[in-house]
């Protein structure tokens, strides 16, 4: 007897045992997709992750009801990387099937059945559920399961199918229960057999007394002899209006013409010119001769460039050697809008052999770049970092540009985990070489490559020897005490950034926080405006006019008189970007101040309007948040102005100081990159900072340095393993005692002071939902796989509690 193990989009922990009927088991793969009933009521799709002949002891294990595919869909790599996300991150395997796979490709209740064809029904020996779904089906042919439900109880559906199943009756339609469909297109031509055998003459004496139906056979006729491999679109036909398609009708009625469909992607490739790479610098030829030699010795690497020292000039002849060898290339950005340029650059050289994965896209197009990754049509794959769960045939390269971005690893999306240390997991499992490139590194990547767990590559001047910006720092207080300020800038930077604009050149203003100001407050009462989902104060968007949660998008209306003590007299605290662009457009009233935030660029094309207007030089100001300091590479660029440093560094958060730097540095990228006469102005009420004073200094080994030391003192990553755990619930004395509990459980298997908390989150309240966090500090090595162990056992022993399984309970490891 064969059973298998099956995975199911649902957040369960592991996989779960079916039996495989005798007429499958001659067909059925690890990594196939399969029909399953679960838990009586609803049909799942789910992933066959192992084959075995060990029946289950405690229970009878259903069986399968059919196969989907006729080759496996999941590849074996993808499989243990599935299993090692699993066991790493403590997520379930059906958490990471519902993230990894397009919603199309997961079939629930919409499976369709119908009746076999040319079958004869015994009635007599059926049930009445059984006559009702054959003679439901005799009538509508085609039936889906939540259909059923109206005539059918719950609980028999799937006993009532099966049996059917058995007797052979009905069978499940997979080409309909797929909601994926291939997008057709329709084309035009003329009939072969017109053109073979009927005189043109002929056809136009018949077609004389109706113009437009001989210009447009014509026309067609005219398109189809100049190229006759290239198809007519219907569609272009009708665009300018002249013809209609009761003229094409009437052709087609008279059989001179015919319509014919043809599959087409949906996602438009690249189909323009194909051109060469430029040579390298002997820098960048050192540095790749160095990836090299650590690719030979089985080694991945960490490309550490300063900005604009070419990095993405090495990727390139990488993915070039990679391609020659006849592997495929996988390369991942934080996020999809850093693609225009590096898109250029491939697609000129690899035209149609390159693809995109990423949220934007509509889940059918996700689906075509599935399939097309399947039959190893894409040669370099772009895309975010659910692109890591593409089923891959011969992956020999993957390249994790930005590799610091927090993008890799948001706490938002469920599973948890970092692509970046995913990507170099994956690597392994298909034998593919990693590199991971950014000019300012995390701290933890950078530790691993001067322990010598990956090769350390470092590029320390700029492409084409171009000077690094240079950095100054304003003391705000000093130049407040002096009254030599306006408003949130200094003199100092109004004149720089007016010597800048008199040399026609451009200037980016960095201010990383969104909305105009952090907070309305009463001035006679003291009232702000909290969120009522959540336990924070309400950001003011003027240019909405309205008070917004970032966390969960609540809105309200600026209140005009306090809702308190109805005192007119409510004052803005706290600077914005808004405020700062706004201000920014008063100091330079002649010149084009343009923002970029979140906010400014939720219309479609946004993003690819400004940097129009920022390469053709319309704009002279770009003021912005963090957006600002990713992927712009523009040559008039020369000035970056930072007038409130401070908000980086205050931040609850160990990583702070390390975002700080890298943020800074990122944006001082952007300025002088062809002339080398960039320059970085941070204004701060607290100069002699050491990450200022660091920056200052250009020297990024001092920085990491510092950083290490102050990590390694107060035992934080990478010294340390961190794991935390968070508690939610909608009663907050509920969430307090399940934490109390959980925390308790933990401290009797681990040391106490690996165990920090229970305590209320930074933020207490979240879209209704009261977070206590127990933060957990574990040690590297050996160790860390018992004590992790330890703790699985004890978030086991808190699920068996049933009081607290209305808890939300979040894992998150590597915090």
């Amino acid at each position: 007897m064969q059973y298998a193990q099956i995975v199911l989009p649902l957040n369960l922990k592991g996989s779960f045992t079916y039996k495989v009927p005798e007429e499958l088991q001659s067909e059925i793969q690890v990594g196939m997709r399969v029909l399953v009933a679960f838990r009586g009521k609803k049909i799942y799709t789910g992933i066959v992750f192992e084959l075995h002949n060990d029946a289950p002891e405690a229970f009878v294990a259903k069986e399968v009801i059919s196969l989907l595919d006729d080759q496996p869909i999941v590849p074996h790599e993808q499989i243990e990387f599935w299993n090692w996300l699993s066991d790493y991150y403590l997520c379930g395997l059906g958490e990471i099937y519902r993230f990894a796979f397009p919603s199309s490709l997961k079939l629930e209740s919409e499976t369709y059945l119908k009746l076999k064809p040319n079958i004869t029904v015994d009635f007599e020996n059926l049930d009445v559920n059984e006559m009702y779904l054959i003679q439901a089906l005799e009538v509508r042919q085609l039936i889906n399961l939540t259909d059923i439900e109206a005539f059918i109880p719950k609980k028999d559906i799937i006993r009532t199918i099966n049996s059917l199943i058995d007797l052979q009756y009905i069978e499940i339609d997979e080409k309909i229960a797929e909601k994926y469909k291939a997008k057709e297109v329709a084309y035009v031509k003329v009939k072969d057999e017109v053109l073979k055998n009927q005189n043109l003459t002929e056809i136009l004496l018949t077609l004389k007394r109706s113009q437009k139906q001989k210009d447009l056979f014509l026309h067609i006729l005219e398109k189809q002899t100049e190229n006759p491999d290239l198809h007519i679109k219907k569609s272009e036909l009708f665009e300018d209006g002249y013809f209609a398609s009761s003229h094409f009708k009437a052709l087609a009625d008279k059989n001179l013409v015919e319509e014919y469909y043809m599959q087409k992607d949906r996602l438009e490739s690249y189909e323009g010119e194909i051109e060469e790479i430029e040579e390298l610098s002997e820098s960048q030829k050192n540095a790749k001769a160095e990836i090299d030699e650590a690719f030979e010795e089985g080694k991945n690497v960490l490309l550490h460039g300063v900005t604009s020292s070419g990095k993405t000039h090495i990727y390139l002849e990488k993915i070039e050697e990679c391609i020659n060898e006849g592997k495929n290339v996988l390369f991942l950005l934080p996020e999809i809008s850093l693609t225009k340029q590096i898109t250029q650059r491939l697609e000129k050289k690899y035209g149609r052999q390159i693809g995109f994965y990423h949220q934007k896209l509509t889940d059918f197009e996700r689906v075509e770049v599935w399939r097309r990754i399947r039959q190893n049509d894409i040669k370099i794959l772009i895309g975010t970092r659910n692109s890591l769960f593409l089923p891959f045939r011969n992956l020999g390269l993957i390249v994790v540009d930005e590799e610091h971005d927090s993008a890799y690893r948001p706490r938002e999306v469920s599973p948890y985990f970092n692509a970046k240390d995913a990507a170099l997991v994956l690597g392994n499992f298909y034998g593919a070489r990693v590199i991971l490139g950014s000019a300012t590194p995390s701290v933890e990547s950078y530790y691993n490559a001067r322990k010598d767990k990956m090769a350390y590559v470092f590029l320390e001047e700029r492409f084409g020897n171009v000077n690094l910006p240079e950095y100054e720092l304003i003391n705000f207080k000093e130049a407040q005490d002096s009254k030599k300020v306006s408003g949130n800038f200094s003199l100092q930077i109004i004149d720089e950034i007016k010597k800048v604009l008199e040399e026609k050149n451009q200037i980016i203003v960095l201010h990383n926080r969104r909305g105009y100001a952090n907070v309305v407050e009463c001035e006679t009462c003291g009232y702000v405006n909290y969120c009522s989902n959540c336990d924070v104060v309400m950001t003011y968007h003027k240019a909405a006019n309205e008070m917004k949660c970032h966390y969960c998008g609540q809105r309200a209306s600026k209140p005009k008189t306090c809702p308190k003590c109805y005192s007119e007299n409510l004052n803005e605290r706290g600077v914005g970007v808004e405020q700062i662009h706004e201000e920014v457009s008063k100091l330079f009233p002649d010149n084009e101040v343009d923002r970029m935030d979140v906010d400014s660029m939720r219309k479609k094309f946004a993003y690819e309007r400004l940097y129009e207007k920022i390469e053709d030089r319309e704009t002279d100001i770009v003021v912005g948040t963090q957006m600002i300091s990713k992927g712009l590479d523009f040559n008039h660029i020369e000035l970056v102005a930072i007038p409130k440093a401070d908000s980086m560094l205050y931040v609850q958060d160990f990583r702070a100081e390390e975002r700080a730097y890298q943020l800074i540095t990122q944006v001082s990228g952007r300025a002088g990159r062809v002339s080398g006469k960039g320059k970085i102005i941070i204004q701060t009420y607290n100069p002699e900072h050491s990450v200022f004073q660091l920056i200052k200094m250009n020297n990024p080994a001092r920085v990491y340095k510092y950083i290490l030391t102050e990590r390694k003192k107060f035992h934080y990553p990478p010294f340390t393993k961190l794991i935390m755990i968070e508690l939610k619930h909608r009663r907050e004395d509920k969430a307090n005692r399940a934490s109390q509990f959980l925390g308790s459980i933990l401290r009797k298997y681990l040391p106490g002071d690996c165990v920090l908390g229970p305590e209320k989150a930074q933020i207490a309240k979240l879209n209704n939902l009261y977070q206590f966090q127990i933060l957990l500090k574990l040690p590297r090595g050996k160790k860390y796989e018992e004590y992790k162990k330890l703790v699985l056992t004890s978030l086991e022993e808190f699920d068996e509690i049933t009081a607290y399984h209305s808890i939300k309970k979040d894992v998150f490891v590597d915090f």
